[in-house]
């Protein structure tokens, strides 16, 4: 017995607010009883639209909860048979026969399944091409062999996808697994990209004359048609975002967005076999387009949900939030800001700052706390449900107050153990800009003094950890060259037990025949010396790689210690610097500021407002950025001047962003500056600098080796500045 009913797509995360609610995830299946709809008055035609139909009431295939849910977080797919369950009791089923032994699989090559059949969401890719990614990612993508071999004609290789089921992969260097991730797309049945929509993608290349960025947006709405399964679009985003990564790495890998689109365009969309009359270059400038313009990693809100119909139970606000006037009351709530916003906020700041805003998924209730940990920003979800509030289940606290007010006293590893810290230093909307909060000369000075020994405290535990990095880096890299020269070792090693054996055998038969029992035992003598002296290199080489790998992880925890510190010696500095500025404009003379500040000789004067730097050429900008020229036309700017001569210009590979060339050693080396939210820089998580010439009066003083161990140098000396003799 079978009822008819409608099928629909979950686009949207949905976690149910009330309790005869269902929760959604993307990609979730969704059945609706057809008998329903029309009960509640729709027309025929009306269930190909659910965005008007508002909630409606059905079955989640994938948890089989039954409720309601928004009917604008879905998609329509087509009308379904309902089958009811049967009442009988199942048949026994008769067991499949034994399968038969096959050969041993050493470099076959092996069938593929369809992407809709090797995972589903809320998993974002193949579980085959995340172990590929990750395996690659972790040995570097600043390889210049990256992507630049062929892919093998014997398809995927099976002792591979073996060793991918068990997940060690890391025994393979980067050029197998670049190969092994083109071969599995290739061996895809099906390509990433369906045949069906490439003659609506050449159409969208063709309108207009522009066929660059501007074509980024209606590209991504034909690929996140229903025409692409969502498991092809999900694939396509992971591996998006991969080569995304890859193009930030191009002034060493040399893979830009063209490069990449001529390797990775034929494997998404495969024009051979499809009959279809388009432009042969439409996978490269398909791909080439996607990679120039990021829109496909940004993340799209869900709408806002359809107003929920009266019900009988009562409902409790989240407005109320136990008190709602102590909500709005507080310092620390920002209310409806964008998260740009709160990055701006939490610039520099040290950790334990924090600020609480409404949740960006617009569902009543819900709040996202912004932490600063280990110089980066921690984004928490406040939960709601019943009336209470929490990190997770089960939640316990009465108000977004009640929980924000505990964890200032009490650590937040008691929800994460890798939050080990409180919530000290709320943003305040109330005290934006009032950063001299004393009213007396005196007073100012006494909290600068406070301020500067603190900062001075941060500095020297900052220059610890910079000397010990900076040992142990070098250890690490000595202790990697040791290894090499192990496995050079144990490679002549191995020949001669090879080259040994081999000579041996015939010479132990000639001497048994002849009875010379003392040459057969030399021989064997020999052998086994050799084989130990093996044993004991291997046994040397795993006790360095155990060494190098604890002493890697120690050094790894050392620079996460010397990122948290940076935003708090930066935020040390600023506040110490305003104080400064207020004793100066009231006045105070400098032998006094000298003395809250610990300098007994004015000489010594370090931190006098009228500071020498300001006659640096580094503040006219004029002197290093040379704007839009290439590579090229920079080296020969640089050619012949000293260490530590350099420029700036705008990045030929990554657009908005920037590239410093700089003298070192008497080569000419180049090293690309990022611009994001949080400032410019080299690397996360030092793109702190608010300008670019910010980021030159830093690096004048302070070595680029802490991002590149190549780059033992400084920015010295603009490079249209008067040179020094």
């Amino acid at each position: 017995m079978a009822t008819e009913g409608f099928q629909y797509r979950a686009l949207y995360v949905y976690n149910k607010d009330w309790e005869e609610d269902i929760d959604l995830q993307p990609g979730d299946l969704l059945i609706v009883n057809k008998a329903s709809l029309l009960s509640l008055g729709f027309k025929e035609g009306d269930e190909e639209h659910p965005e008007r139909l508002g909630w409606m009431v059905g079955v989640n295939e994938r948890t089989k909860q039954r409720g309601d849910f928004p009917g604008t977080y879905v998609q329509y797919i087509g009308p379904i048979k309902m089958s009811l369950p049967p009442n009988q009791p199942r048949f026994q089923r008769p067991l499949p026969a034994a399968p038969r032994p096959e050969p041993p699989p050493v470099h076959q090559a092996i069938s593929i399944l369809d992407l809709k059949e090797q995972f589903a969401p809320p998993e974002s890719a193949p579980p085959i091409m995340v172990k590929l990614v990750e395996a690659i990612e972790k040995k570097g993508l600043d390889s210049e062999t990256l992507y630049r071999t062929s892919v093998s004609s014997a398809g995927f290789d099976h002792r591979l996808s073996l060793e991918l089921s068990t997940g060690n992969v890391g025994q393979f260097d980067i050029q197998v697994l670049t190969e092994a991730l083109k071969g599995y797309l290739q061996a895809l049945p099906t390509p990433v990209i369906p045949a069906s929509v490439y003659p609506d993608l050449q159409t969208t290349l063709q309108q207009g004359t522009a066929v660059r960025l501007e074509n980024c947006k209606p590209l991504m709405s034909v690929l996140e048609s229903p025409a692409v399964p969502l498991q092809n679009l999900l694939t396509l985003q992971y591996l998006l975002r991969h080569l995304g990564k890859v193009c930030q790495n191009s002034e060493r890998n040399g893979l830009d967005g063209p490069t990449l689109g001529q390797i990775f365009g034929p494997l998404l969309l495969r024009l051979a076999g499809t009959g279809l009359e388009v432009s042969q270059d439409l996978p490269v400038l398909v791909l080439e387009i996607l990679l120039a313009e990021r829109t496909w990693e940004q993340e799209q809100s869900p709408p806002a949900l359809p107003p929920k119909p009266p019900k009988t139970k009562a409902l409790t606000s989240s407005l109320t939030n136990g008190n709602s006037s102590l909500l709005a009351d507080a310092e620390w709530y920002w209310g409806e800001i964008s998260r740009e916003e709160v990055n701006e906020k939490m610039r520099d700041t040290p950790d334990g700052t924090f600020l609480v805003r409404d949740a960006s998924s617009k569902v009543q209730g819900e709040y996202t706390l912004t932490l600063r940990k280990g110089g980066n920003n921690k984004l928490i979800k406040i939960f709601h449900r019943g009336g209470k509030y929490g990190f997770s289940e089960p939640l316990t606290f009465l108000s977004v107050v009640e929980l924000i007010n505990h964890y200032r006293h009490e650590s937040l590893a008691q929800y994460n153990a890798k939050l080990d810290t409180r919530l000290l230093y709320p943003i305040s909307k109330y005290q934006q800009d009032q950063v001299v909060k004393e009213d007396s000369i005196e007073a100012v000075g006494e909290q600068l003094r406070v301020y500067h020994e603190q900062y001075q405290e941060k500095s020297r535990e900052y220059d610890i950890l910079y000397e010990e990095y900076t040992r142990t880096s070098q250890e690490l890299q000595m202790k990697r060259t040791a290894i090499e020269a192990f496995n050079e070792t144990i490679k002549i090693f191995e020949e001669q037990c090879e080259t040994q054996e081999r000579y041996s055998k015939e010479y132990i038969e000639r001497f048994r025949r002849e009875g010379n029992d003392k040459e057969i035992q030399r021989i064997q003598s020999n052998s086994e010396k050799l084989k130990s002296r093996v044993t004991e290199i291997h046994d040397s080489k795993r006790k360095l790689e155990q060494d190098l790998k604890n002493q890697a992880a120690d050094n790894r925890e050392i620079d996460k210690r010397m990122n948290s510190l940076k935003p708090d010696l930066m935020q040390l500095r600023k506040i110490r610097d305003q104080y400064l500025v207020w004793l100066t404009q009231k006045g105070t003379r400098q032998r006094k500021i000298n003395e809250w500040l610990g300098i007994k000789n004015e000489a010594e004067d370090l931190y006098s407002m009228m500071d020498d730097e300001e006659d640096l050429p580094h503040h006219d900008e004029r002197t290093w950025y040379v704007g839009d020229i290439k590579r090229a036309q920079a080296e020969e700017l640089l050619r012949g001047k000293r260490d530590g001569t350099f420029l700036i210009r705008d990045s030929q590979s990554q657009k908005g962003s920037f590239a410093c060339s700089v003298v070192v050693d008497g080569d000419i080396k180049h090293c690309v500056i990022y611009k994001t939210v949080t400032g410019y820089g080299f690397a996360e998580p030092y793109n702190l600098y608010a300008s670019l010439k910010e980021l030159v009066l830093h690096y004048k003083h302070t070595s680029l080796v802490q991002h590149n161990d190549s780059l033992n140098v400084t920015l010295a000396c603009p490079v249209l500045s008067q040179q020094p003799r």
